[in-house]
């Protein structure tokens, strides 16, 4: 997780509330969806790919980049109002929705820093190191969920004790409120949303190198574009999703569409997002500075991340998000040749290595009706005399 969110997520958020919500199934015990529990889309199958006339915003810059407003008004078809500068109060609904969550979710999280220095609430939040009470990304993912589906089933006072889907089940099917939807080529293309990067096409047959563009230091293809050599110094216009850079959608500037260009070498092992890559390639500057050739970037970035992670949180933070991205290539069955570095066993001075005590005994091995012994640890009391 950054800091601050960018233009990228903003627009990604315009995506997902634009599609069509799906069920999340729960991995943690005791979270599932009520009966009145739900998002509008998921309830009522028509609000899927609706579109709104006004949104509000606050005036992060995130939100008045020029990428967040074309998606806006030009794919969407809003009216994007920022409003004043230092004015929650302009913005009542959904600055009540926030405090809901906060009070909700956010204030009963460990960790939690609390609106001020001397809130109690801060120091009985806090986990005192014990790592087993922090959150993981899975966890807050799934937390976010179940709370936003929760306050749309749960009666609200500014909305005469009804809840949410309710009045939205009001509004849409009882009083057949007009409705505008996002065109049909719209929402095949949705990429279509973020702005257009201009990429010429490059080519050397002399050496064997097919037509290709260059993408963050990553060339890109496919089979028609390996094809088209009346292409090669001309300029396409490509379109990304920044949150999985192994493909990307490229056009021609008259509107002929290439299809999908696929990220050729190692980058295509396993999704990564756009911040991921840039901090990948800028390590690997330096490690060129310092005369170190790497085979595997990424391999080297996740070993990096790992050494660094004992001492700095950040690293930590960067590391878990990369093996996340790991995982989820692994679960889809992609081939993903990455060795995740392991803790050398802990020594002691005076003590020497700490051996192995682990039995290379199999259960196969064993024979049948034979109880497994439990094996004892050879850990010590930490006193010293």
């Amino acid at each position: 997780m950054a800091r601050e969110y960018s233009r990228y997520d903003v627009i990604k958020t315009i995506e997902n509330a634009l599609e069509p919500h799906r069920a999340r199934t729960f991995s943690i015990p005791g979270l599932a969806y009520g009966p009145h529990d739900g998002f509008p889309s998921q309830r009522l199958p028509e609000l899927g790919y609706a579109t709104w006339e006004w949104i509000r915003l606050d005036n992060a810059r995130a939100n008045l980049a020029n990428d967040t407003l074309t998606a806006l008004c030009e794919f969407v078809g809003c009216l994007a109002d920022a409003g004043p500068k230092y004015s929650p109060d302009e913005r009542p609904y959904i600055e009540r929705f926030f405090g809901t969550i906060a009070s909700r979710l956010s204030a009963r999280l460990p960790g939690y820093t609390g609106s001020n220095p001397w809130d109690l609430r801060r120091a009985l939040a806090n986990p005192r190191g014990n790592l087993r009470l922090y959150v993981s990304i899975e966890e807050l993912d799934e937390l976010i969920e179940y709370a936003i589906a929760n306050y749309n089933g749960t009666p609200h006072s500014g909305l005469n004790n009804v809840t949410p889907l309710e009045a939205m089940k009001y509004f849409v099917r009882g009083k057949q409120t007009l409705l505008t939807w996002l065109a049909h080529y719209h929402r095949r293309s949705l990429c279509l949303m973020q702005s257009a990067r201009r990429c010429r096409v490059c080519a050397y047959l002399d050496q064997g190198v097919c037509p290709h563009i260059n993408l963050y230091t990553a060339r890109y293809t496919n089979s028609v574009l390996a094809k088209s050599t009346h292409l090669i110094g001309q300029e396409v216009l490509v379109y990304l999703n920044v949150n999985d850079l192994r493909s990307v959608r490229a056009f021609l500037p008259d509107g002929t569409e290439l299809g999908e260009l696929d990220v050729q070498g190692l980058w295509r092992i396993i999704p990564h997002n756009l911040k991921l890559r840039r901090e990948i390639c800028r390590q690997m500057g330096i490690r060129r500075r310092r005369g170190v050739v790497d085979t595997n970037p990424i391999e080297a970035y996740v070993k990096e991340k790992f050494e660094q992670a004992k001492k700095s949180r950040k690293a930590a933070t960067e590391l878990a998000h990369t093996m996340r991205l790991i995982t989820s290539a692994q679960a889809r069955d992609l081939p993903v040749a990455l060795a995740v570095p392991r803790p050398e066993p802990e020594t002691n001075e005076s003590l020497g290595p700490v051996p192995d005590t682990r039995s290379t005994e199999t259960p196969e091995d064993r024979p049948p009706g034979t109880r497994a012994r439990p094996r004892r640890l050879s850990i010590g009391t930490g006193q010293v005399f």
